[in-house]
């Protein structure tokens, strides 16, 4: 079962992970059985998209939905995730937290190959939400065109039916893939067979994922509640990538004291795919020059994935270990002065202090086109005297129109 990324690291190579975009372990109330009186197939895994041929030309226009983009596509989404502690685990080694509200995808410019999609959270009233890692709009660029080869496999067994919902009927497929006589989470996924203003998170109507094992319990949730395409014809201005969501930039980030253990991770987005790769920065030329290595996680899964490790955010600061910071500082990351918040954590069965260093304000207009994750993981991890640890170096924005 995928875990939760954890909000305070110290072992530098999970602390590289961490900076990593994956499916954190999410959880939902469970959906009911297939309806319609269908018969599920035995389980099975389903490629979703036929294999796109390659063709002399490196980059293809394709006939994707995105190509049809228009300022105002809109999808929203109700969510929840919650989680406990179940049985006799550690004080504070899961806290219990739950979040909740909608969650807004909406196309605020078209300039091709780009579409810019602004994502929001709010409460069931309309307000901001109050968790900090959801209180901001972020804004995502994705590439409309075709680039690369980008499939999606849906496991589970397999059912069709049909559904009101956004005001609309849909013809839609049910994936339940059920992982819990594994200690593993019952994955459970609706998508419309025609996606129509869906596009923008593949055709998803409902994401759910309940836990199981692993001394954990609780449940996230995506429902769609609005679908609607926006009035033909309609402009307005590329918005800079001030608060990005991860698309569009580049962080670098190193590990102990080495040079060479410098590692850069480009964020790109294409086709309702988020794309990242890492990699040793180049030395010339472009700042991310090619995604066609990069891992791709399909939008609405990253959604998800970022609504259950908002559940670790619950405060800012931050706060790990239950400790008040140590001191405030300017942290010096590339040419830039960030105002900090030093904590220290005490290890004296290994005579070390752990110092993790977090931006005081994780909105700071001074992080312009930092990556949204890495505004809530530490800046800097030490562990001193005996030395290690991570540092985040630089960041930048690497799309075209990314700044004012």
């Amino acid at each position: 079962m995928r875990k939760p990324v954890a909000s305070s690291l110290s072992r530098p190579a999970v602390l590289c992970a961490s900076l990593a975009l994956g499916i954190a372990c999410k959880s939902v109330e469970p959906h009911t059985a297939p309806s319609g009186g269908a018969t599920a197939p035995p389980e099975v895994s389903v490629q979703e998209q036929p294999p796109v041929t390659e063709t002399d030309t490196p980059t293809r226009r394709g006939n994707s939905p995105w190509l049809k983009a228009r300022v105002g596509d809109r999808v929203a989404y109700s969510f929840s995730a919650n989680r406990k502690a179940l049985g006799r685990q550690p004080p504070g080694t899961i806290p219990d937290a739950a979040v909740a509200g909608v969650v807004t995808l909406e196309v605020s410019a078209v300039e091709l190959p780009w579409v810019w999609v602004t994502l929001y959270f709010t409460d069931d009233r309309g307000a901001p939400s109050r968790n900090p890692m959801l209180s901001r709009p972020l804004v995502l660029p994705v590439r409309a065109d075709e680039s690369r080869e980008l499939t999606v496999t849906r496991e589970g067994k397999q059912s069709t039916e049909q559904l009101s919902a956004a005001g609309r009927q849909w013809e839609a497929k049910r994936y339940l893939h059920d992982k819990r006589s594994f200690d593993g989470p019952l994955e459970n996924r609706l998508y419309a067979t025609t996606p129509g203003p869906l596009y923008l998170t593949n055709g998803l109507l409902d994401a759910s994922i309940t836990l199981a094992g692993f001394g954990m319990g609780g449940g996230s949730q995506l429902t769609v509640v609005e679908a609607r395409q926006g009035q033909e014809g309609a402009t307005a201005r590329t918005p800079p990538l001030a608060r990005p969501w991860g698309p569009g930039t580049w962080l670098d980030v190193q590990v102990g004291g080495d040079t060479e253990s410098v590692m850069r991770t480009c964020q790109g987005a294409e086709r309702g795919f988020l794309l990242r790769q890492q990699a040793p920065p180049p030395r010339t030329g472009a700042p991310c020059p090619d995604f066609t290595q990069a891992e791709a996680v399909p939008l609405e899964e990253a959604v998800l994935a970022r609504i259950w490790e908002s559940l670790d955010v619950r405060q800012w600061p931050p706060s790990p270990a239950g400790l008040a910071p140590a001191g405030q500082e300017l942290l010096t990351v590339g040419s830039r002065r960030v105002p900090a918040l030093r904590f220290e954590t005490p290890r004296p069965h290994v005579n070390n202090v752990v110092t993790q260093v977090y931006a005081a304000d994780p909105w700071d207009e001074v992080l312009f086109g930092m990556p949204h994750e890495a505004r809530f993981q530490p800046l800097a991890d030490q562990l001193r005297p005996s030395g290690g640890g991570m540092q985040v170096l630089d960041w930048g924005v690497w799309v075209p129109n990314g700044t004012p």
